[in-house]
């Protein structure tokens, strides 16, 4: 049996953080791996996907050329799918090298790893013991228990799809779906979105979310909420037929390809019961500090089923490797077009809690710089508390929403009010002018 400092299994954002970590404080560290360093988020989610998103903003701005002034003689946008999954792989290899540069001094091994203990890990057929094991596994793609799932694919199939369907049907309507009907929709797909929920994005507040759906049904993305799937089956030649009821009603769509984008499930390691290492309805049961059942072993990032974020993964890491990390705001994004992003609580949590707050809307048509961009679609939502001028919340639908929400996530993070942004100067004309309302 071999003993380490620091046991680490998985090597996605939280692992290789925590991993890296443990070498800059003199720990003999142990990485487990059993496929590629950086995990879903690097390899087959957050990094592929922004691949795709930017080469679809690429056609996206292609075929609006000539409302600028510019025109394209061909007078038409011709996606080559080959040559845009290779440009993602070729983004993905050389971020995978920078991890690994990240990883310097940790000991890797490349197997599938599995509790033989509490504190011992069974991994290539050798035992491996720590004081201190991190568990960061993360989460697979979640499948509705429907008739005809397995004629589904998910998001990592549709990142290497080899040439571009004609159309495509999207079970689900999150954040994995949205971005998906986001980009085929500027590859010129015909893109059909099911959610079960009254609104797409359900953790956004309603009426920021029917911003986005306004937007996309404009570009042509048929979008059908309140509507549960029933089952999928085989349509004629390689066409898909997807059924489902709404509002009481059968209906169905026939689709080339039916994307299944209904969440994530976390992957936890074998032998963790046995272990005495308590697995919950959402993943390993962790305390306030990521710590389970057994003294000693934490779990952060997707397996723990807290907030599936790479950058909470990374957060969690370090506040498990002793860092102080402010976890009680974390910013999310969505990477469609307009993008949304979100910090803070929603107007619906606010209702629920009872709270007593105020919220101000200023829309982006107002705004100069999105104006001469061409992308004047969208609203920011600032949402503070009526008692302390407090920013509680904020959601942005509109150009680069993505970086915009890292202004107000600092006001929230630092207990600023939100006449705190308003007060401080922003040059002109910027997009950030739209969150001095």
């Amino acid at each position: 049996m071999k003993t380490y400092d620091l046991i680490v299994i998985g090597g996605g954002p939280g692992g290789y953080e925590a991993a890296a970590l443990g070498v800059a404080r003199g720990m003999h560290t142990l990485l487990i791996e059993k496929e590629y360093l950086g995990g879903t988020c690097l390899n087959r989610g957050c990094i592929p996907t922004k691949c795709f998103c930017r080469s679809a903003q690429v056609a996206g701005d292609v075929a609006s050329a000539a409302a600028f002034g510019v025109d394209i003689p061909a007078g038409r946008v011709n996606v080559d799918m080959p040559r845009v999954v290779a440009r993602k792989d070729a983004v993905v290899a050389q971020l995978r090298g920078a991890v690994e540069d990240v990883c310097a001094g940790v000991e890797i091994l490349n197997a599938e790893a599995r509790f033989a203990g509490p504190h011992t890990v069974e991994a290539a057929d050798a035992l491996y013991t720590a004081p201190k094991i991190i568990i960061a596994t993360g989460s697979r793609s979640a499948m509705l228990p429907i008739d005809g799932a397995e004629l589904t694919v998910t998001s990592t199939a549709l990142l290497d799809i080899p040439v571009l369907p004609r159309s495509l049907a999207i079970i689900g309507g999150g954040v994995i779906g949205m971005e998906f009907a986001s980009i085929f929709a500027a590859f010129g797909v015909e893109v059909t979105v099911i959610e079960y929920c009254k609104e797409i994005l359900p953790m956004f507040d309603r009426d920021v979310a029917k911003q986005l759906r306004t937007a996309l049904k404009r570009r042509g993305v048929e979008i059908h909420t309140e509507a549960e799937v029933c089952a999928v089956s085989s349509g004629e030649g390689i066409m898909k037929r997807v059924e489902f009821t709404k509002k009481g009603k059968s209906a169905a769509v026939e689709a080339e390809y039916v994307l299944m984008a209904v969440g994530r499930r976390p992957v936890v390691p074998a032998g963790l019961e046995e272990a005495g290492i308590a697995v919950g309805r959402r993943g390993v049961e962790v305390d306030a500090r990521f710590e389970t059942s057994v003294p000693g072993v934490y779990a952060i990032g997707d397996c723990n089923g807290l907030c599936l974020l790479a950058h909470a993964a990374s957060a969690q890491a370090k506040v498990v490797m002793g860092e102080e990390v402010d976890l009680s705001v974390v910013p999310s994004a969505v990477f469609t077009v307009p993008e949304c992003a979100m910090a803070g609580i929603t107007e619906e949590q606010c209702k629920a809690s009872g709270l007593s707050y105020e919220v101000r809307k200023r829309t982006f048509r107002s705004n100069g710089k999105a104006l001469a961009m061409g992308e004047p679609e969208g609203v920011v939502k600032l949402i503070s508390d009526q008692t302390t001028g407090l920013l509680l919340g904020c959601q942005i639908v509109g150009p680069h929403a993505a970086d915009l929400i890292a202004e107000a996530a600092l006001a929230m993070s630092q207990r600023l009010p939100a006449s705190a942004i308003s007060r401080t100067i922003h040059s002109h004309p910027t997009l950030g002018e739209a969150l001095c309302n």
